[in-house]
């Protein structure tokens, strides 16, 4: 249990030990910490990467899943890995139209509420804009959309780190 604020980044490419190692960092803090997934269940591959996910936690775990609006979610002097913010930030864009300015908004406003409250946030990313340009309009708008949010939360950050190939890189 921690009264004092602390949020940390854990950003990388798909597969590259985030959740891994967000989750084995929440259990060095706490034996009982929170996972706050964000995943709206989309669809029967989704439903299973979710069932992949939860199968990676024990009994230590609460879970809960908030869409969108986590900030006001009974989370004070806790430890809470929150996973992850693509999925949380496809929920904003899905629901804003495409609306980049809504959804950064939205997301400083989220961020802003959760630095204010006492705990430890684990906060999960995908880094996208390492990979392939994407080929349509909606696609580049989300990955610049991705990448302003990623900067944002990092400089909120108190430790932000870079997973490659499982390994964390410290930035």
């Amino acid at each position: 249990m921690t009264t004092d604020n602390k949020v940390i980044f854990i950003t990388g490419g798909v597969r590259s030990g985030k959740s891994r190692y967000a989750q084995e960092t929440a259990l060095a803090l706490s034996n009982n910490p929170i996972y706050l997934a964000t995943a709206r269940r989309w669809d029967d591959d989704f439903n299973e990467r979710i069932r992949h996910h939860q199968n990676d936690r024990d009994e230590r775990w609460t879970s809960i899943e908030e869409e969108k609006h986590f900030a006001s979610l009974p989370l004070d002097n806790r430890v809470v890995v929150i996973d992850c913010v693509t999925l949380w930030l496809t929920n904003f864009f899905v629901d804003t139209k495409n609306d980049i300015q809504q959804c950064l908004s939205a997301i400083e406003q989220e961020i802003a509420a959760l630095k204010k409250r006492p705990g430890t946030f684990i906060i999960i990313s995908n880094e996208i804009g390492m990979g392939m340009h994407a080929d349509t309009e909606i696609g580049r708008k989300f990955a610049d959309l991705q990448g302003w949010t990623n900067q944002l939360i990092a400089r909120q950050a108190d430790e932000a780190i870079f997973m490659v190939s499982g390994r964390p890189l410290k930035l």
